[in-house]
């Protein structure tokens, strides 16, 4: 099959959650395509789905269609959500997706964490294969259920040939932040090895932070962390269902996220939005099989390496789409005010488009600098994804705010839709909420919302902070691979001094 039908997602998904432990505000969702609090984050999912179908996704200048790609692996066109890069283009071909992904969703489709978590199986299994190769060793179960290459082409096979809807799963519970896994009072904040079996092996745990997986079939579970040795049983990759006995879901709050059971849901505007949530591991059995990490601690920080920065990388294109959306919506308000044409107006919308435009171009010169790994994966240049996710941490706050200053106080104190349509006070608002004539007060609210809802959202600024690791994770791997020693030998060279001479060099030749 390789690309499926939106509603042919819908129906897999509602008969998956019906058997899922899934959570929100206490009670059991029985069906997350239906309860009011889960389907804005099925509608966002959705339009990976819907894309491959629309030709609004086919890039003229790129001659191809953004949603969809060529699989080698199963030699089909496929969703392109569930590809593995093949060249650099493909990386770029991601954030130039994301973008316009963005603009038909006016949300978070969350189904890029999935993505970015084959990809990097794709390159740790096949690097651990080969480091055992290497040392003329193998575990006992790759005598029975593959390497974790081979067992992961046959998972990735399945994924690709079902259009699976996957959910990347790595952030721990963590508990006391100053501890390693093995150190916690509690062993359960990391997703551990309790047992192992002939066939496969028992994980307990949770994990935080989950983006989509309400909305997902499949998880990719993977370590959070660079680990020791003391740490080995928490160096764990595997993929899992949602509705494998034993994983329970509980769906986070989201701001504004009662407006979502409001009929009309005008005030929920763009009524689409993602899912975050915890989800617990309670003694799940996981076969051989679907196990691609076991105990291979040396592998956990390069794991998170690769991941972080295939994810950082990904914020290229997804942020700046939102921008886009929240740019429109400040100029339009600005013309129903009639002060569109003003400088101060001009200048913050000329600043938030230069924002918005440089994390986009971070994206794309991570992505063209790109370079193949062992695997034959295409993988980011590391430094332009972490400057890019840095710009990221910060930019999305000024835009908000530049619009917030634009669309004026009312953005956070607007009266309800039910209010504005009111059969005795509507009359009254929609005559004093209307600006130039020529625009009714209703654009007027609804702009309002859909401002309000995105700029104010988890997915804009929180995501923007914390996803793919918070903001001194960046920064300690630019201050780690920036090459320092060998700029400081070009700012010596061209201020007529022999590097060479440098005290701790000459000291070092000394020694030696």
């Amino acid at each position: 099959m390789g690309l499926r039908k939106p509603e042919e997602y819908i129906s897999a998904l509602r008969e998956k959650s019906k058997r899922a432990e899934i959570y929100v505000l206490g009670e059991r969702v029985e069906d997350v395509t239906k309860h009011p609090f889960t389907l804005p984050a099925v509608k966002a999912f959705e339009w990976t789905y819907k894309a491959p179908w629309d030709p609004y996704f086919y890039d003229k200048e790129m001659g191809v269609h953004l949603a969809k790609a060529y699989s080698p692996f199963i030699n089909e066109e496929i969703n392109r959500f569930n590809h593995i890069h093949q060249s650099p283009q493909d990386l770029a071909i991601k954030v130039k997706y994301f973008r316009k992904l963005s603009h038909k969703a006016g949300s978070c489709f969350q189904r890029c964490v999935g993505w970015d978590a084959i990809n990097t199986i794709s390159i740790i299994s096949y690097d651990i294969d080969k480091w055992y190769e290497q040392k003329g060793e193998k575990p006992e179960h790759f005598e029975h259920f593959g390497t974790y290459y081979e067992r992961f082409l046959k998972f990735l096979k399945y994924v690709q040939k079902e259009d699976i809807a996957l959910a990347g799963v790595m952030t721990d519970a963590k508990g006391v932040r100053s501890l390693r896994p093995h150190e916690q009072p509690n062993k359960d904040v990391y997703v551990h090895v309790k047992e192992v079996a002939d066939e496969g092996i028992i994980v307990r745990g949770a994990k935080a932070n989950i983006t989509g997986v309400v909305a997902s079939e499949e998880m990719i579970v993977m370590p959070t962390r660079a680990m020791t040795e003391k740490d080995k049983d928490f160096a764990i990759a595997f993929a899992a269902p949602i509705d494998a006995e034993g994983v329970t879901l509980v769906v986070g709050r989201y701001t504004n996220d009662t407006r979502r059971f409001e009929e009309p849901n005008v005030d929920a505007l763009p009524g689409v939005f993602p899912a975050e949530a915890i989800v617990i591991f309670d003694d799940v059995f996981v076969p051989w099989e679907r196990v691609f990490m076991f105990r291979e601690y040396q592998f956990a920080a390069e794991l998170v390496e690769i991941f972080s920065s295939y994810h950082r990388q990904a914020y290229g294109g997804c942020k700046p789409g939102l921008a886009d959306v929240i740019i429109g919506g400040a100029y339009h308000l600005a013309k129903q005010m009639g002060i569109a044409n003003k400088c101060h107006i001009r200048e913050k919308l000329t600043e938030m488009i230069f924002l918005t435009e440089a994390m986009h171009a971070g994206g794309l010169a991570a992505a063209w600098e790109g370079k193949k790994a062992a695997s034959g994966t295409y993988y980011v240049d590391q430094m332009k994804a972490n400057v890019t996710k840095q710009m990221v941490t910060r930019f999305p706050y000024e835009i908000a705010r530049l619009a917030h200053d634009i669309a004026g106080g009312l953005i956070g104190t607007l009266p309800s839709y039910k209010d504005l349509m009111h059969e005795k006070i509507g009359k009254y608002l929609q005559q004093y909420l209307q600006c130039l004539p020529d625009y009714p007060a209703e654009w007027r609210h609804r702009v309002l919302r859909l401002l309000e809802n995105i700029t104010l959202s988890v997915e804009f600024l929180i995501e923007s902070v914390h996803g793919a690791g918070s903001p001194e994770a960046q920064r300690i791997w630019m201050r780690r691979f920036y090459p320092l020693e060998e700029m400081e030998d070009v700012a010596l060279s061209l201020a007529g001094i022999n590097p060479e001479e440098k005290p701790e060099r000459k000291k070092q030749k000394e020694q030696t």
